[in-house]
């Protein structure tokens, strides 16, 4: 008998899929919503294994309802909606994707940027609206921020944000970053200088955040940060809605305490259509798509998979989340299945 499997929404990659069919006994959820929490644990009350996505909250009672769950592979690099305490506690094994989406998010973030400072969303608003754009060229018509010579402040320092600092090179920027732990080795081969926050926010003309969402980096970007910044700076977010206070932000771009901000993430996602922020014009939204090209996802996919099938085949995944529970459910106690090579 096969192993069995909750996948939470079907994955964009044929390999993936058929590899999940080969090996395991698979429900498929079709819909394309999240799951509610009380269809995650009717579901998972005897599976073996959850594939899930970033929206799908996996709390402790979800866990708890999973006597059989040995493995729970997120389709994604943040973990922050899976308890892994928990998981981690019961000898489950968390994996993520991470690696594969770093030049896509970083491509995503240098969109942003210049969507912003260039007013192109605005822009191309204006060309669709009769009487918005009266004369051919003017002087002081849309004018927007050059990049050359201002300074990027980046806030963590990771895959993404080191892909994001490589690309400002080559737009002649100034890069500034902080980090929890300094990367010397990264300083000279980016020419980047580290800084302590606040200096970072006062100095930094565009501030792009790139760390993880945990405990101690929610609302890391409050009201407080977002008065350092320079009345004329810009803020962009693809790391996690929850980073930035989002009622402090609304009131920093109606106020004018910084020029503007670009978002791919949001505290509430879907954002709603009348959300303040959607009524501003110095801000430009998209929907957490800073992973969404083709390569991508199908990368992510296949990694996901992977990682799921290696610990039921009691090998290590490559992207284990929580390696403390090699001492609590060591693998050859996980294995269900064997590999073709």
């Amino acid at each position: 008998m096969k192993p069995k499997v909750y996948v939470t929404r079907r994955l964009p990659s044929k390999r993936a899929m058929d590899l999940l069919f080969k090996y395991l006994d698979v429900d498929l959820r079709e819909e394309e919503v999240p799951p509610s929490k009380d269809e995650m644990i009717t579901h998972l009350e005897d599976k073996d294994a959850l594939l899930c996505l970033l929206t799908d909250k996996v709390d402790a009672e979800t866990i708890r309802s999973a006597p059989k769950l040995k493995v729970i592979s997120t389709y994604s690099v943040g973990y922050d909606h899976i308890d892994v305490e928990e998981a981690t506690a019961r000898g489950i094994y968390v994996t993520n994707t991470p690696g594969v989406l770093t030049e896509a998010v970083a491509d995503l973030t240098w969109a942003l940027i210049l969507a912003i400072t260039r007013r192109i969303v605005e822009a191309d608003r204006c060309v669709r609206t009769p009487g918005c754009w009266r004369v051919g060229w003017a002087p002081d018509f849309m004018l927007g921020t050059e990049l050359n010579g201002k300074t990027l402040g980046i806030i963590g320092l990771g895959r993404i944000g080191t892909a994001v600092a490589r690309r400002a090179k080559g737009f002649g920027m100034n890069i500034i970053y902080y980090s929890v732990t300094r990367k010397e080795n990264l300083e000279k081969e980016l020419g980047a200088k580290y800084v302590p926050l606040k200096e970072l926010l006062k100095e930094a003309d565009i501030v792009s955040i790139h760390v993880p969402l945990t405990k101690e980096t929610y609302h890391m970007i409050k009201e407080e940060e977002l008065r350092l910044m320079k009345p004329t700076a810009y803020l962009v977010n693809t790391a996690r809605g929850a980073v930035v206070d989002t009622n402090a932000l609304v009131r920093a771009l109606k106020e004018g305490w910084i020029r503007g901000a670009a978002l791919d993430v949001f505290e509430q996602e879907p954002l709603p259509a009348d959300h303040p922020l959607t009524k501003l014009k110095n801000v430009v939204l998209v929907p957490h798509i800073g992973s969404a090209t083709y390569e991508t996802r199908a990368k992510m996919a296949d990694m996901a998979v992977d990682n799921l099938l290696s610990v039921l085949a009691g090998k290590r995944p490559p992207n284990l989340v929580n390696p403390e529970v090699l001492k609590i459910r060591p693998l050859e106690k996980v294995k269900m299945i064997e590999l073709e090579e």
